[in-house]
């Protein structure tokens, strides 16, 4: 197999394993310090059992995020080295802050979990929160680092080289704040119904589960709060795509001719050869209207660039749709919540609203994997949008078949020693069955 193939294959493969917990580091150690200010200001030791379930959750898997973070950190430079070589004076400070980031994280989450009778309940509970800070702050100066691909920023290009490097300016080019505040949602929309989930499964064995009950106390408002704000920060990010990087927001659509009133696609396959939407659903000027607010407006088609720069159109549409599809699904469930919370309360507890909220438990991590889809196919071919090709930055070493199926097998390995410590820990907390009327 052409190396390109396995150096994007193995880069794919170990990004969409680290997401899921580098999400998890975000959103997880969030729940934990809302769950530990709830225990000291209730005194309720279901709120304490849970803060301590959940910081046990957050080493596993912080551990595990380690070990893959690590491994891609090597990836960079050995399936890339055009890549770093040529732009890591200009990337270098995001990823070195990156670092400080990930070790206070590791610092304040050992103070958390062997300092809670050592050291005072302020610095405690502080501990928590410098984590959870820590947790979005690793987010945040990585998402830089994408936002520069995409948008790149803060430097000089000159017969193929880059001078006059401003890193400052990189870090901060284009529209990097949408796009780290909507990463940072989708962490919390993913962990918050993920933990809903599964304290609805248990409450669906027995609803009369105290702690189960105060489990999503804490996990429902953070899912509601953070999927209704995903909606608008959407949109957002759809209007500045549209203006900063319209040939993604065109495959994202499967939209090939420039035009005005231009439709909103719901599913369909697009179709290069004939450039069609077959088994598509069109809202006429829904397109425009996404894009730059005005159903009248002109929106870039496929065509206006050359065919050589069009990303996969067909991958990256169906990723679109996927991520909409479950970020739509996940907002309904929270304004669901909302209207139920103002009704009636004890509707919460529900046999359909616990099985919604089960149903829902999966939806925020497949969005976010669609979405980073949507991110990085919508790029190619480019690593650097218009600076460096993905064919130009790969290793020249061709014999990596290798190293793939070695990384698959350990990020296999990982995986399912990840599954049975959770499982164990879960169902360490499941009440007993609630005896049949």
């Amino acid at each position: 197999m052409d190396p390109l193939l396995y150096a994007r294959a193995q880069m794919g493969l170990s990004l969409a394993f680290h997401i899921v917990f580098a999400a998890i580091g975000i959103g997880l150690p969030l729940l934990m310090v809302l769950s530990e200010l709830a225990w000291r200001r209730t005194k309720d030791p279901d709120y304490l059992e849970l803060a301590k379930l959940l910081a046990k959750g957050t080493t596993i898997l912080f551990a595990v995020g380690a070990v893959s973070g690590t491994v891609l950190s090597f990836e960079l430079g050995l399936l890339w080295p055009q890549f770093m070589g040529r732009f890591g004076d200009v990337i270098g400070l995001p990823f070195s802050l990156e670092g400080y980031a990930f070790f206070t994280e590791a610092i304040f989450l050992g103070i958390y979990l062997y300092g809670r009778d050592r050291v005072s309940p302020t610095v405690h509970v502080l501990s928590g929160v410098v984590v959870a800070v820590s947790g979005a702050a690793s987010a945040f100066f990585v998402t830089l680092v994408n936002s520069f691909m995409n948008s790149p920023r803060g430097f000089t290009w000159v017969d193929g080289k880059v001078t006059d490097v401003d890193p400052v300016a990189a870090m901060f080019g284009g529209p990097w704040a949408q796009q780290v505040v909507h990463v940072l949602l989708s962490c919390y929309v993913a962990v918050a119904f993920a933990m809903a989930g599964i304290h609805a499964l248990m409450l669906l064995r027995n609803k009369h589960s105290a702690l189960h009950q105060k489990a999503l106390r804490i996990a429902l408002p953070v899912a509601v709060l953070s999927a209704l704000l995903q909606l608008f920060s959407g949109d957002r990010s759809a209007k500045e795509i549209a203006v900063e990087q319209p040939l993604k927001l065109a495959a994202a659509e499967g939209h090939y001719v420039t035009s005005r009133h231009a439709p909103l696609h719901l599913g369909g396959l697009p179709d290069d050869e004939t450039q069609t939407m077959p088994w598509a659903l069109e809202l006429p000027g829904g397109l425009s209207f996404l894009a730059f607010g005005d159903t009248d407006a002109e929106v870039k088609g496929l065509n206006d660039f050359p065919r050589d720069q069009w990303p996969p159109v067909l991958a990256t549409h169906v990723s679109f749709q996927v991520m909409v599809a479950c970020g739509t699904a996940l907002a309904g469930v929270a304004l669901l919540t909302v209207l139920l919370a103002l009704a009636r309360r004890r509707w919460l507890l529900s046999r359909p609203y616990l099985l919604a909220l089960i149903a829902c438990s999966p939806l925020g991590f497949i969005a976010m994997e669609a979405g980073w889809h949507v991110t990085e196919l919508g790029r190619q071919p480019w690593i650097v949008r218009g600076y460096l090709r993905t064919g130009e930055g790969v290793t020249p070493f061709p014999h990596l078949f290798a190293p793939f199926w070695v990384f698959t097998l350990i990020y296999a390995l990982l995986g399912v020693m990840v599954v049975v410590l959770l499982r164990r820990q879960i169902l360490a907390t499941a009440p007993p069955k609630e005896p049949a009327p």
